[in-house]
C-alpha cells in the first residue's frame, strides 16, 4: 500500500500541485455554472442518500486519539448543518464540538470575539491543540484562527472554502453575504483577500469539488507544500458534510499523529471517488 501511495503521489503531482493551482486561477473568473448552481439542492440530497450505502465502508475509517475537534458551519448555516459530520467525528473517537455561535451571518463582532474563546477553551479542556474543520466560510474562519493562534491548532481541514477567491462576485453566496454586511465587524478587524490567500503555518487539507455549484473550486485550493495538500472529491457544495469520500478524508487526516507529515492516500476500494488520485 505504501508503494502504491508513493507512486500515486508522484503521478498526481503535476495536476494537484502548483501547475493545477496556476491553471485554476486563470479559470476562476467564470465561477460555477448556472446548471451546477440550480441543481445544488437535489445533488445535496443525493449526497445525503449515498451516506447509508457507504456506512459499511466508513466503519473501516482510521480511528481517533481523542484530541479536540471544532467544526465551523458555512454562511447562513448553524451547528445543525454539521450535526452528521460531528457525530461521525465523535464516533471516530474525537472530542468534537460545534462552534456554539448560532447562525453564521459572516464575520460579526460576536464571531470574531467568540471563536478565539471557543478555541482556547477547547484546547484547555483537552490539554492539547485542536483540529478545526470548516465548511465553506467556516473554513476561512478556521484558517484565520490557525494563522493567529498556531499554538492552539493541530490541523485545519477546509470543505469547499474559497480562501483564495480573487473576485467575490463569482461566489454564488456573494449576494446574501453582502446583504448581511451591515452586521459585520469593521474592516480593520478582518483579514484582506490577499491575507486570507496566504499559506498558514499548521498542517492543512483543502477538500474541493469541481461539481461545486456555490463557489469556484479554483478558489478552494493553493499550491501543495509539506504542510498543505488539496484533495478532490465529487460532491455538491451542500453535500460536503455527508459525502462519504469527504468523510474518509477527514478521518484519515485527523488520524495523522501530531508533528508527522503523511500524504493522503485513498484506500483501493474508495480510490475511484477521488478523481486526481486514481
Amino acid at each position: 500500500m505504501v508503494n502504491v501511495c508513493q507512486s500515486q503521489a508522484v503521478a498526481a503531482e503535476p495536476e494537484s500541485g502548483a501547475a493545477m493551482y496556476l491553471a485554476g486561477k486563470t479559470a476562476q473568473a467564470a465561477g460555477p455554472s448556472a446548471g451546477l448552481f440550480l441543481t445544488e439542492p437535489i445533488r445535496g440530497l443525493a449526497d445525503l442518500a449515498a451516506l447509508p450505502l457507504a456506512a459499511p465502508v466508513l466503519t473501516a475509517a482510521p480511528r481517533g486519539d481523542g484530541h479536540g475537534v471544532v467544526v465551523l458551519p458555512g454562511l447562513l448555516a448553524s451547528d445543525r448543518s454539521t450535526a452528521a459530520l460531528r457525530r461521525f467525528v465523535r464516533w471516530l473517537g474525537y472530542d468534537a464540538h460545534g462552534w456554539d455561535l448560532g447562525r453564521n451571518r459572516g464575520p460579526t463582532e460576536a464571531v470574531l470575539d467568540g471563536l478565539p474563546r471557543a478555541l482556547t477553551a477547547h484546547a484547555d479542556a483537552t490539554g492539547r491543540p485542536v483540529s478545526l474543520i470548516g465548511w465553506s466560510l467556516g473554513g476561512i474562519y478556521a484558517r484565520e484562527m490557525a494563522r493567529r493562534h498556531p499554538g492552539l491548532v493541530r490541523r485545519v481541514i477546509t470543505l469547499g472554502s474559497p480562501f483564495a477567491m480573487h473576485d467575490p462576485r463569482q461566489n454564488r453566496a456573494h449576494a446574501p453575504y453582502q446583504r448581511l454586511s451591515r452586521l459585520h465587524a469593521p474592516a480593520d478587524r478582518t483579514s484582506s483577500r490577499e491575507e486570507r490567500a496566504r499559506p498558514i503555518s499548521v498542517p492543512s487539507t483543502a477538500v474541493y469539488s469541481r461539481r461545486d455549484g456555490i463557489v469556484p473550486w479554483q478558489a478552494c485550493i493553493e499550491p501543495e507544500t509539506a504542510l498543505h495538500e488539496n484533495v478532490e472529491v465529487r460532491c455538491s457544495h451542500l453535500g460536503f458534510g455527508v459525502d462519504p469520500a469527504t468523510l474518509w478524508v477527514i478521518a484519515d487526516r485527523l488520524a495523522v499523529p501530531a508533528g508527522q507529515r503523511i500524504p493522503f492516500c485513498a484506500p483501493a476500494l474508495l480510490r475511484p471517488l477521488y478523481p486526481a488520485r486514481r
